[in-house]
């Protein structure tokens, strides 16, 4: 068995035995490897966001939080692929490392089988990238603050550069994402300037998450012209 796989066997192991603790011993011997092995995949899918915890004491060891995971799905060989090539789409984007994670937690509970089928179908899928968009330079790091923003709901302290190159410092209170062909910003109301305000993510220097809560503000969108096109929320596809 690759670790790969293993990875998935543990993922099935520790969701089957919840909310029991499986000790790294009785998993080391479940999988024919070294309790160290297992102890460093047990770190690694801790790392990727799989809720697993450790349980002290004898009678302790790993578990796994079946509120925090999906059953296995009966998702099919072509839901999966169509899973991948959309997300894909989100390179480049405050969301590409979460689509990384979450195409990731989608195969973990995928049956052996159906997984197996997925990974045979996306072999067999290439994907035409225009000459611009393969030049683009590498996706940018987005610090986890400001890809949790509105999830959080507290207000942001900027380190931002405007498009003169001027550097400034702002208390921002999130509001929306707005994403384009060529630039992502963050929309949100500006403290400096008293107005919405929609800041490019590649011109954030730093970010900060403030203790203060975002107040109750009516702001409507349609008075930033920062893509000048057309805002189309996801609720209409059904996220």
């Amino acid at each position: 068995m690759n670790r790969t796989d293993r990875l998935y066997a543990l993922v099935e192991e520790l969701r089957a035995a919840a909310p029991r603790p499986r000790s790294a011993r009785t998993l080391a011997a479940r999988f024919e490897v070294s309790v160290r092995t297992i102890e460093r995949d047990l770190a690694a899918l801790q790392q990727s966001g799989v809720p697993v915890y450790a349980e002290p004491g004898r009678r302790g060891g790993y578990a796994l939080d079946r509120q925090r995971t999906l059953p296995p799905l009966t998702i099919t060989p072509a839901e999966a692929t169509a899973l991948a090539v959309g997300l894909h789409a989100l390179a480049g984007t405050p969301f590409a490392a979460d689509a990384r994670s979450a195409l990731q937690k989608v195969l973990a509970v995928m049956p052996e089988r159906e997984r197996a089928a997925a990974a045979e179908m996306t072999g067999r899928v290439q994907l035409l990238v225009p000459p611009a968009r393969a030049a683009r330079p590498a996706e940018p790091v987005v610090p986890a603050p400001l890809r949790e923003a509105l999830t959080a709901g507290r207000v942001l302290r900027l380190e931002y550069t405007d498009a003169e190159g001027t550097p400034t410092t702002r208390e921002v209170e999130p509001i929306a994402f707005l994403g384009g062909d060529e630039h992502w910003y963050l929309a949100g109301w500006c403290r400096l300037r008293e107005a919405p305000r929609g800041f490019r993510l590649d011109r954030i220097r730093a970010v900060r998450a403030l203790e203060e809560r975002v107040p109750e503000r009516s702001v409507d969108l349609a008075e930033l012209d920062t893509l000048g096109s057309d805002l189309v929320p996801l609720g209409e596809f059904g996220v």
